[in-house]
């Protein structure tokens, strides 16, 4: 087997190989290449090549979302560096493991005006859990470094950054491995809680007549049957989920906008929890953000075994355990539940709500809302649903999906960028066929994620292409001037049939209910790589989601 013949190429991928990483993500570049040829010429990784930087982050992302485990991304020296941020800044939020792992120039060779040269170390500082700026040679230091650095992007589930200057020449290869590693040991963490605590817990449940369990991102499978069953048969809890948290029930409030967006304040101060318990990631609903910082709780308990967000503005208790243990020895404690009309009052209003909807979705003409809510119905489980960001993760909140569809969306920043790349990346990371759900300008953003080489067959993607960003439309200060159109809204006449052929794509298309039954269809049974690019109007699709939420007040 070939190594590259600097030593500190070689102890960086042996370092690496030892906690079992195999994903290896490369953009092109020169300074680099020691790293390139270490990795490609040793099979146990599994390499890729993304030119884009940038792609390649949300790419690398993608594929440590699904697997939990880090992947590597790799790149030249200079601004190819700074293009991983936005991908980076998206793990750091969303915990999820991320190695990046630099080239640079010797440290005598910045700031002097070399070529393809800026200050590297740390530059990633305020978003990374370690960063290892090496030096040239191979050394204990280093390893140590290096060690630290990954160990700390598995225990913090999030990203990390190693940065490895090089001196030319670059490219020498030899079949002698030189380079020593040491693998550290990691250090064992038992999270339990103090008896007291448990006790503290244990009493504050049974005596809270009202708990609302609100659920933001989650994996797959992370709850058990068990505990859900107790929750939905204790009277005293309400469940909230949103739709990337993987967990819906018909006795769960799946959609949590629908229920109280037409609360009035004496149906807040009714609702009001006593005990608020958080799970999982980002929540999107405003709604709910809005309603929890004014009608407080007395006690926010956070269950996450890392961190723990005030959101809220009313933390009481960070409990570091997973969600899953936490409320299996929560409830194998609990002797006596209150009498509550919590739950049962809230899922009454829960059908009301669906009746509502159910007599709202046949008056809707061709629109946004029409066009999700029938997206959303004929989406099957055997599809990964991956979700863009700002309108498109909105709507899907609104309806009721199938219960085993899995949803992913990348909440951490919330950003628009990276949805393409993040959901290729998934592609890879697991075994089902994704449908990513964006809109016209998320996609356009991102549409050198296309230029990628692992994308399969079973990847599909259905564009909202409502000439601009439409959510500008239905928040407040929206007003029809030249400033509002070209700024903030961005129109544009832009659709995504050239890139489909550009880069290999079926493509299809729709512009009314008619177009879009008979092609959806089509899109979703084509055995090719898809494109399903939707057009609506504009002028329609804020006024048609005003009507439903006034249509739930009346």
């Amino acid at each position: 087997m070939l190594y590259s013949d600097i030593p500190q190429a070689q102890g960086v991928i042996e370092l690496i190989k030892s906690y079992e990483i195999k994903h290896i993500v490369i953009s092109p570049g020169s300074r680099n290449a020691p790293l390139t040829i270490g990795f490609n010429e040793d099979a146990y990784f599994t390499c890729y090549s993304v030119v884009d930087e940038r792609c390649a982050g949300f790419f690398a992302l993608g594929i440590a979302q699904q697997m939990q485990q880090p992947v590597v991304v790799v790149c030249t020296s200079g601004s190819a560096l700074l293009n991983y941020y936005p991908a980076l800044s998206e793990a750091f939020y969303s915990q999820i493991p991320l190695i990046v792992l630099s080239a640079d120039r010797p440290l005598n060779k910045i700031d002097i005006g070399d070529g393809q040269t800026i200050r590297q170390q740390n530059v990633f500082a305020n978003h990374t859990w370690f960063n290892a700026n090496l030096t040239e040679d191979w050394t204990t230091e280093n390893n140590d470094l290096i060690n630290q650095a990954i160990q700390q992007s598995i225990a913090n589930k999030g990203p990390v950054h190693i940065n490895a200057p090089f001196e030319e020449p670059l490219y020498g290869t030899t079949t002698t491995l030189s380079a020593v590693v040491n693998k550290l040991p990691k250090e064992k963490l038992v999270r339990t809680l103090p008896q007291l605590e448990w006790n503290i817990c244990t009493e504050s449940w049974e005596n809270a007549s009202k708990k609302l369990i609100l659920i933001g991102s989650l994996n797959e499978h992370q709850i058990s049957e068990e505990t859900l069953q107790n929750w939905m048969n204790d009277p005293t809890v309400v469940v909230f989920t949103e739709v990337q948290s993987n967990i819906r029930n018909q006795k769960f409030i799946n959609s949590i906008d629908t229920l109280i967006t037409s609360f009035k304040s004496v149906d807040f101060e009714c609702f009001k929890p006593e005990i608020l318990v958080t799970i999982g990631g980002m929540i999107v609903s405003k709604r709910i953000k809005s309603f929890l910082r004014k009608y407080q709780p007395q006690e926010h308990w956070h269950i996450d075994e890392l961190r723990a967000y005030d959101t809220f503005e009313c933390l009481t208790k960070h409990v570091k355990l997973q969600p899953e243990v936490f409320f299996e020895e929560l409830y194998s404690r609990v002797q006596e539940i209150p009498a509550s009309e919590y739950q049962t009052s809230i899922l009454k209003l829960k059908i009301q709500r669906q009746q509502k909807q159910a007599q709202f979705a046949p008056t809707v003409p061709f629109s946004d809302f029409y066009v999700y809510d029938e997206l959303l119905k004929k989406i099957t489980p055997n599809f990964q649903l991956q979700i863009g960001n700002s309108s498109a993760i909105r709507y899907a909140q609104l309806f009721e999906i199938p219960a085993d569809l899995a949803v992913f969306s990348n909440r951490g920043t919330s950003g628009i960028d990276g949805a393409t790349s993040t959901a290729v990346g998934a592609t890879v990371g697991q075994n089902k066929p994704v449908i990513l759900l964006t809109g016209d300008i998320s996609f356009f953003y991102d549409s050198n994620a296309l230029w990628n080489n692992y994308i399969p067959d079973s990847f599909k993607i259905v564009i909202i292409n409502n000439s601009g960003g439409g959510i500008f439309r239905i928040l407040p200060g929206h007003q029809e001037k030249p400033v509002f159109n070209t700024y903030f809204e961005t129109q544009h006449q832009l659709n995504a049939s050239h890139l489909a052929q550009m880069f290999g794509f079926e493509y299809f298309q729709a512009q009314d209910k008619s177009s879009f039954q008979t092609n959806y269809q089509m899109f979703l049974n084509s055995p090719k790589k898809a494109i399903f690019e939707v057009f609506t109007p504009t002028e329609v699709n804020d006024v048609v989601l005003k009507n439903y939420f006034k249509f739930l007040e009346d």
